[in-house]
């Protein structure tokens, strides 16, 4: 006889959850529903994708999600002559030991900062791969556990920038959501020029942590056992369809970004404080689960109008697309 799953404690979670925004907000002025997305994905336990231009605020919010959570941290700049083994980790021979012994990199760590990802070349960026997809590396024939909850906030320059490398669609799929920073707006910047502190200084955040790493995974475990409804799950399919038969994209969604469709959702009604799924949870995530896994058929020479253009088409299937009641 099975065990009955435990109940859903969707208010304790909820609480928690508003706690942790409201501690990285009192950094991050004006960008909640960006925090919130941050925030969702990591309930989902997926990697963060934040695409924007430099000095906005992107590694700004990665050191504050670190900070407001209670789990180990790392930060790698990502550098043209970084390599793999910068990443992960190196085995040098011990002379005591008479053997070799691994060295654990910088991605062995809870919360890693992949701080401008395309400025290094596609093999070092595909050394995150295996981590990203499975929690793992491999190194000589061992493999090594990350840790959990494991969570890759990458930051990334617009790919048009002198001495980028555009990530691979592979790496890019890995990537549970992709997000955009934004210029704050006038009141929100007037309060940072009136703060003491330097945008940029990062040891002078003054905020600690509200989540502690248990909660994290608690939360976490919670989140796949979200109820959907079975007319919500055929809501996702018509929107996942819609991308395969639109004529503008070069290829429809995957059977992963249909996944992250359904996971995103389930986070986000934790967030919300329920534990079932509505449509406005589908529509609250779509762009940004969906917006990085598209791609036109036409050229574009400026990255930021394609996503633009991809945006308005994931709209157009949004009102066509009738919502479950």
């Amino acid at each position: 006889m099975s065990t009955p799953s435990k109940p859903i404690p969707a208010p304790r979670i909820k609480e928690t959850l508003d706690n942790l925004r409201h501690n990285i907000g009192t950094v991050i002025r004006g960008k909640d529903e960006v925090v919130r997305q941050v925030v969702v994905s990591l309930v989902a336990g997926g990697h963060v994708l934040i695409e924007d231009l430099p000095g906005v605020g992107k590694t700004t919010l990665a050191y504050c999600l670190a900070r407001s959570v209670d789990c180990t941290f790392s930060r790698i700049q990502f550098t043209s002559d970084l390599l793999p083994s910068d990443v992960i980790g190196v085995s040098i021979y011990d002379d005591q030991l008479k053997e070799f012994v691994f060295k654990k990199g910088p991605i062995f760590a809870n919360i890693v900062l992949a701080d401008e990802i395309n400025r290094t070349t596609p093999k070092t960026q595909s050394s995150l791969l295996e981590a990203m997809d499975r929690g793992k590396v491999t190194v000589d024939g061992q493999t090594y556990t990350v840790g959990s909850p494991f969570l890759v906030f990458a930051t990334q320059n617009p790919v048009d920038y002198e001495g980028t490398f555009p990530l691979p669609e592979s790496q890019m799929d890995r990537f549970h959501m992709r997000l955009q920073m934004g210029y704050p707006q006038y009141e929100d910047e007037l309060e940072i020029l009136m703060r003491n502190a330097s945008r940029g200084s990062y040891d002078t955040i003054d905020i600690g942590p509200v989540v502690t790493k248990k909660e994290v995974q608690e939360i976490q475990h919670f989140t796949p056992q979200v109820f959907v409804e079975e007319s919500i799950l055929h809501y996702m399919l018509k929107l996942v369809q819609a991308t395969r038969t639109e004529s503008e994209f070069e290829a429809g969604i995957s059977t992963r970004g249909t996944l992250a469709l359904k996971l995103a959702a389930q986070a986000n009604a934790l967030v919300e404080g329920r534990g079932f799924v509505i449509p406005e949870d589908v529509s609250g995530v779509l762009r940004a689960v969906f917006t990085h896994r598209l791609h036109l058929r036409r050229q574009t020479s400026d990255p930021m109008e394609e996503r633009r253009l991809v945006e308005g088409i994931l709209n157009r299937m949004l009102d066509n697309i009738p919502v479950p009641t």
